[in-house]
């Protein structure tokens, strides 16, 4: 029986890949689009909907200089300048199925180009510019969040970025797991992207991310937020105020999609300078899929 793809109709190939993945069927999945250059917007985010993904990378051949390729990113409802579980699946998958070398490759993005180390098992993303900006009352911002002053550390909650914001809320360990977001009360702090509600316990962040693309539902590893929480945790004081230090995010549990994000962030004089993001990439499927 003919595959209905083929049959009239023009398709692509794609490919479903675990990123930030301990194993199979963890991390966050994301769907990568080969060949996407003919792809109109409309396109591209009619097949974003229909793979269901948080989000879905579609690649295209390089136009800026010294770009290895250029990614578009949608979640099912529009499309993101920079992300970072679809940057690190996209470059890991291009070399994995032999369309690209390992080693650094330099993605294009809305986020200008970036520089992504690529290795047998993930891939390395160093993010954009480092941002940050003062961000809602932490009381507030937690009652939005289900959670109550109580539950809040005191720690300020910074809006910090690099390349996507979020805004950042430490609360105590036991609390984390009983977020529960208000989507109306967050959309009217204006906090970026998103926010990661967070415990800190000297080397490693429990997060959850709740992402205004999502229409503030939960992803389970968020690469973007990762990197702007080295920027909080430098600006807060919880990491060295000069030179490099190594972080991770353990994110998506509550999910059922346990995810481990390698960070670091270089900071001078108490401020981040860059930042990077790591991570494993495991493939779970591929095949093709037809153009709308």
């Amino acid at each position: 029986m003919a595959s209905p793809v083929s049959v009239g109709s023009a398709s692509v190939e794609y490919e479903v890949v675990d990123v930030f993945a301990p194993r199979a069927f963890a991390g966050n999945p994301l769907a990568v689009v080969f060949d996407a250059d003919a792809l109109t917007t409309g396109q591209c985010q009619a097949l974003a909907n229909e793979f269901a993904l948080s989000e879905t990378s579609f690649l295209c051949a390089p136009t800026e200089p010294g770009a290895s390729y250029r990614v578009r990113i949608f979640t099912p409802f529009a499309e993101l300048p920079f992300a970072g579980h679809p940057s690190v699946g996209a470059a890991h998958t291009l070399v994995r199925t032999g369309r690209l070398a390992a080693g650094t490759l330099h993605q294009e993005c809305g986020a200008g180009v970036l520089p992504i180390e690529v290795t047998g098992d993930g891939a390395t993303l160093t993010g954009g510019r480092p941002t940050l900006e003062d961000g809602p009352d932490p009381a507030a911002l937690a009652e939005a969040l289900g959670l109550s002053a109580a539950d809040v550390v005191g720690l300020p909650a910074h809006v910090a970025g690099c390349g996507l914001p979020f805004a950042f809320l430490a609360v105590h360990p036991d609390v984390v797991d009983r977020a529960a977001p208000d989507p109306a009360a967050l959309a009217a702090f204006g906090v970026g992207e998103g926010v990661s509600v967070l415990s800190w316990d000297g080397s490693t962040a429990y997060a959850r991310v709740f992402a205004n693309d999502l229409r503030w539902g939960e992803d389970p590893a968020t690469g973007s937020a990762a990197l702007g929480a080295g920027v909080w945790l430098v600006a807060t004081g919880l990491v060295a105020p000069d030179g490099t230090s190594s972080y991770t995010v353990r994110q998506g549990e509550a999910m059922g999609r346990p995810s481990v994000l390698s960070c670091t962030v270089t900071a001078d004089g108490g401020r981040a300078t860059a930042a990077t993001v790591s991570g494993a990439v495991v493939p779970v499927a591929s095949g093709r899929i037809r153009v709308p």
